[in-house]
């Protein structure tokens, strides 16, 4: 017998002992090793898990050292080493076998045996009677063989990196502000990562062996700080000394949100996704309706591109943006698809009222309001473009393709109004979007003056001399986040989140600055604490404790001497604090959702060296919170320490809490929960809780108390202030735990609020609302609800207790109310028809209808009426339409006019200005439109009244072709005559011709002048992006009679335009619309004769009695 024979017999008789020793189960299978099949997956996922790339492994040739005969097929792996030593690895991962014929073992029918580390092996005794084993062929996966090379040392032992031995690195690694890092840890990533060591105390550490060979990366990686890496530069010498600077790490922020976009069947769509943050995100994951999309079938990155679109991928899409510091989920993009004939936009337009003229009462409806139509509001298939751009160049609207000329009869004239006919798609109206307010204290109302605005990093503005700013916001904006630095340092720098309307237009914030609290004086060598609370008569929520020498420079140097401490404490128990919160109080959480916060304080810390030239930074600070000011004991577990990112306005976990009890001071022993923080590029933190509990209330705004649909305002900020109650006194709030803000849309706003179905009242709340930083009132409560007017059905009205901030105080605001937020009973139908709605249905909020239950706010003004013959609501620029009758010709530019008319009489009288085309073909003796407003008497002159009326500016109309002098009819609606004209107006309107004819003097006709003339004319005009700006503006100059002041004063003896001379009416007497309304047969021309002969009579008897008067007073 052969050598080579002898060898495999004993090999077999070896692999023989083997299988019966280890014996097999009811199936054949050996119990040590399992089945073909599963045996490689297991091996395959031992590779994946083990190695971070499979290039590193690589499958050896085939080999077949035995067959059958005998007592089976024995391919076992030391005798296939013995053969081929330098063909197979000693430790291969993984083992496939398959027989002669390409057949794999597991697809035979066969009982094999495999392991990677012994091979395979078929029993011919294991098989079915009569059949021995297939002759099998086996391969095994193994490192590949080593070919790297190194410029600098030689290759290890693993060959994944060079090794120098003679070569010694030693390092310091440093937080952002210069103050060491310790416990960091060192890696060299190569093939796979390995720990090298970690830094000590003071950030220092050393490594052997490293090359210096411009190659060889390190990675540097501390809790809460992003990783950090260092590519050692090429060196000659045996030292070398390197520093590393770790920044904060920093969750992902989204700064670009997919677009919602509608598109027709087999058409493509793509969506783009973008994040920012520290490390920068490497992963993007995109949902289709919550469900995650399959990346290897989509083959997406930050950008998701759909083709061949079916009606089935209509939906919700989103991004999730992943680091190792954590995840963010996108806003919701809407995908519609149409089908082919599908139409995008309804053409029939939907019903939409306005109200006409007090002096056209329709018959045929018995009221004063008209159906002039819209159009719903819905985005339009758009056209797809070979780039697939992340936004639709040219986005398309449903909007008026359409208009229809309507009459309507009034008393005594035709009303000519323009009504939507059909709708259709068009391209969407460009607006701007404008952010305005004013920036004040919170105490005093004292301006923040000339301070700045940032935006992120980039200061982006700068506030008045009042306090006064104006932002106009990018298109791309989701979440508006702006920092006011106060130059003075008078005020603690605030960082706020303002909601702005999406369509366009401005929206009005009143921003509440805290004051920085005075410094006190800290000895940098000693034990020093400062409290959390200033609250008289009430212990402090929590105190500041700072160990010896905690205090250090920029470069992270120990700072020695005294410290300057400013610590300013936003005390939730005073509620008149509520307002000047810093940002929303939201959180990301792991899974990337955005969470709401529920405060138990807020300071913001500034420590400055002696001279206050130089800031410091803290390393080491406790922070003892009482327990006992905890007045819901479920969150004591919950209470955690935040830090505000001022660039994001979220923020970001510090660390938790943990229960100690303890003596603070002379006090007696208390529990206390004590957290560590460090103050260091960040200066403001939050003791908060994360609250699950959450719901939302509705609210809408209107112009009037009648509430009716079409009198609704967009562009209100709503505020909502969530309080906690005092146990047993659910009436009597004890502090506020959080504040939020929303502004009103087409369909009003829905605001987060914590709640609870428990028990009604466990969280009550506060709203108020405010339009251009005017407070709107809100319905009574008492004497007694009146559902109907408040908005909300009982018996839901009873358990929500509203109450208005009057019911017990007449004296008091009408301007908030507060509620019980109970979250609705699922099982009462009564309580899921608004106005709390759970929080996971906030779209049934957004979408309810306008006759679901909701909270309401009003606008009290006097007497004020506007007329379009086109339509256009100035909440919604997006609603203008192209027309030469359009009141506004630009929807991105709003040009507002105004006349001061001052009325010499005894009553507040209403006065007209109708408004026609004056020079221009298409529209001369057409009308623009009408504008009611009633006079104010002057608090300092009795008998004296005046009015800012509005008129039609002159200018260009919508096709900038040529210009248009209006044609201004501006008429006293009483028995009154034209007394005076301003004369630098007169003499503007006779220089520039042509000129009105007026020879009626109850009235007075002008073509409107071109230019924009001032206070010394009596004409205000004000452009401006938004319409309501530009109108609130114009409105306050007149009501000052200046130029650039602004009053909410009626001022009737300066900046006057016309006067007006109206006789008191008799006891009885009716206005000329009154005696229209009441004429049987008359004319309104017969009428208006009639009563200018009795005017003329009155007014001789008036002077006749003031002469008398005169010679008496004389005498």
């Amino acid at each position: 017998m052969s050598k080579v024979k002898g060898r495999i017999l004993f090999f077999q008789l070896l692999g023989f002992l083997l299988g019966c020793a280890e014996g097999t189960t009811h199936d054949g299978f050996s119990l040590s090793d399992a089945p073909v099949k599963t045996q490689l997956e297991r091996q395959r996922i031992t590779i994946q898990n083990n190695d971070s790339s499979e290039d590193l492994w690589e499958w050896t040739t085939w080999f077949n050292i035995d067959h059958p005969d005998g007592n089976g097929d024995y391919e076992r792996l030391d005798a296939i080493r013995f053969y081929y030593k330098e063909r197979v690895c000693q430790q291969p991962k993984k083992i496939e076998a398959r027989t002669t014929n390409w057949v794999p073992a597991a697809e035979t029918g066969e009982i094999v045996h495999s392991s990677p580390l012994k091979g395979f092996w078929c029993l011919n005794m294991e098989q079915v009677p009569g059949k021995n084993c297939s002759n099998y062929s086996v391969r095994f996966l193994c490192l590949k063989a080593c070919n790297m090379t190194c410029a600098v040392g030689h290759v290890n032992s693993e060959c994944d990196a060079c090794v120098c031995e003679n070569h010694i690195l030693h390092g310091v690694v440093r937080l952002a502000d210069g103050a060491p890092a310790s416990k960091a840890t060192v890696f060299l990533k190569e093939k796979t990562w390995k720990t090298l060591t970690v830094s000590d105390k003071n950030g220092k550490f050393q490594v052997p062996g490293l090359c210096p060979d411009g190659k060889t990366t390190l990675h540097f990686k501390k809790e809460k700080y992003a990783t950090a890496s260092l590519t050692l530069p090429r060196r000659l010498n045996k030292l070398q000394r390197v520093e590393v600077r770790l920044k904060r790490a920093e969750k992902p922020y989204i700064v670009q949100n997919p677009e919602t976009k509608a598109r027709r069947e087999g058409q493509a769509v793509s969506f783009c996704c973008d994040a920012v943050g520290k490390p920068t995100p490497e992963q993007y994951q995109w949902y289709h309706n919550e469900t995650l999309l399959d990346k290897k079938l989509h083959r997406y990155d930050s950008t998701l591109v759909l083709r061949d679109l079916k009606l089935d991928q209509a939906g919700d899409y989103y991004c999730k943006a992943i680091s190792e510091a954590g995840s963010v989920k996108s806003q919701i993009a809407k995908l519609t698809i149409l089908t082919q004939d599908e139409p995008s936009c309804n053409s029939q337009p939907e019903s939409y009222l306005i109200r006409l003229p007090h002096d056209c009462p329709q018959a045929s409806s018995n009221s004063f309001y008209y159906d002039v139509g819209k159009c719903a509001i819905s985005t339009c298939a758009g056209e797809t473009h070979k780039g697939l751009r992340c936004k639709d160049t040219v986005p398309y609207c449903c909007g008026a393709v359409k208009l229809k000329e309507k009459e309507v009869q009034c008393n005594g004239y035709t009303l000519s109004i323009k009504v939507i006919a059909e709708c259709g798609c068009q391209k969407c109206t460009q607006t701007k979007v404008i952010v305005r307010g004013r920036a004040s204290a919170a105490d005093d109302g004292e301006p923040m003056r000339f301070g700045h605005i940032y935006l992120g990093k980039n200061r982006i503005g700068m506030t008045g001399y009042k306090g006064t700013f104006s932002v106009q916001v990018s298109p791309e904006t989701e979440r508006l986040v702006l920092t006011f630095v106060d130059r003075l340092q008078k005020f603690v720098n605030t960082t706020k989140v303002l909601p702005f309307n999406k369509k366009g237009g401005a929206v009005f914030h009143d921003i509440k600055l805290l004051r920085r609290t005075s410094p006190i004086t800290l000895d940098s060598t000693k034990t020093n604490t400062v409290s959390l609370g200033q609250k008289q008569g009430v212990e402090p929520i929590a105190e500041l404790e700072i160990p010896p020498n905690s205090f250090y420079r920029a470069s992270g140097e120990t700072y020695s001497g005294k410290v300057k401490a400013s610590v300013t404490f936003l005390d939730p128990r005073d509620i008149s604090t509520a307002t000047a919160v810093q940002t929303d109080l939201n959180f990301v959480n792991d899974d990337g959702d955005i969470f709401p916060l529920r405060s138990y304080g807020m300071f913001s810390v500034d420590f400055t060296d002696e001279s206050a030239a130089e800031v410091l930074n803290a390393g080491e600070v406790r922070v003892h919170l009482d327990a006992s000011q905890i007045q819901m004991k479920e969150h004591l577990e919950m209470m955690k320490l935040w830090s505000l990112n001022p660039e994001t306005g979220l923020w970001d976990e510090e660390g938790d809490f943990q229960v100690s009890k303890t003596k603070r001071g002379k006090r007696e022993e208390r529990t206390f929960l004590i957290g560590n923080m460090e103050i260091r590029e960040r200066r403001l933190f939050n003791l908060d809780v994360p609250e699950s509990r959450r719901c939302y209330v509705k609210v809408r705004a209107y112009r009037s108390e009648r509430f009716v649909p079409s009198e609704q305002i967009e562009g209100v900020v709503v505020s909502l202030i969530n309080m906690e109650p005092v146990a047993g006194f659910s009436s009597n709030p004890r502090a506020w735990g959080r504040f939020d803000s929303a502004v009103t849309g087409a369909n009003g706003a829905c605001l987060p609020a914590f709640c609870d179905e428990q028990r009604a009242d466990a969280y009550s709340a506060y709203l108020t609302a405010t339009l251009g930083g005017e407070e709107l009132e809100t319905v009574e409560s008492s004497p007694k609800y009146n559902p109907n007017k408040i908005g909300v059905p009982q018996p839901y009205l009873n358990k929500l207790q509203y109450r208005r901030t009057d019911h017990d105080d007449s004296k008091l605001k009408k301007t908030a109310f507060s509620i019980n937020v109970a979250k609705p009973n699922t099982n009462n139908a009564e309580e899921n028809n608004g106005p709390i709605y759970a929080y996971e249905n906030l779209n049934t909020c957004e979408e309810a209808p306008f006759s679901a239950a909701h909270f309401r706010f009003y606008r009290v003004e006097g007497y004020v009426y506007d007329y379009n013959t086109v339509p256009f609501n100035e909440d919604d620029p997006m609603s203008w339409t192209e027309d030469y009758l359009a009141w506004w010709p630009r929807p991105t530019e709003f040009r507002a006019c105004y006349i001061k008319v001052k009325v010499n009489g005894p009553q507040e009288i209403t006065v007209r200005s109708r408004n026609m085309g004056g020079t221009h073909p298409k529209t001369t003796g057409k009308l623009y439109g009408i504008r009611d407003v009633q006079t104010i008497h002057d608090m300092d002159q009795a008998g004296t009244s005046a009015a800012c009326l509005e008129f039609k500016c002159s200018g260009m109309l919508y096709d900038q072709d040529r210009v248009d002098r209006t044609l201004i009819k501006i008429n006293p609606q009483g028995s009154c005559r034209r007394e005076k004209v301003n004369s630098m107006l007169q003499e503007y309107l006779v220089n520039h011709l042509p000129l009105a004819v007026n020879n009626d003097t109850n009235e007075f006709n002008m073509l409107a002048p071109l230019d924009p003339l001032g206070h010394n004319y009596g004409i205000y005009t004000v452009t401006d992006q938004d319409p309501r700006t530009a109108k609130e503006i114009a409105l306050g100059r007149c009501f000052d009679g200046t130029s650039d002041g602004s009053s909410r004063v009626m001022k009737s003896d300066v900046g006057v335009a016309l006067t007006f001379n109206c006789a008191e009416k008799e006891k009885g007497h009716q206005s000329i619309f009154q005696a229209l309304q009441n004429s049987t047969g008359q004319d309104i021309a017969s009428i208006a004769i009639q009563r200018s002969r009795n005017g003329r009579q009155q007014r001789r008897s008036f002077r006749r009695r003031s002469s008398g008067r005169r010679k008496i007073n004389t005498s």
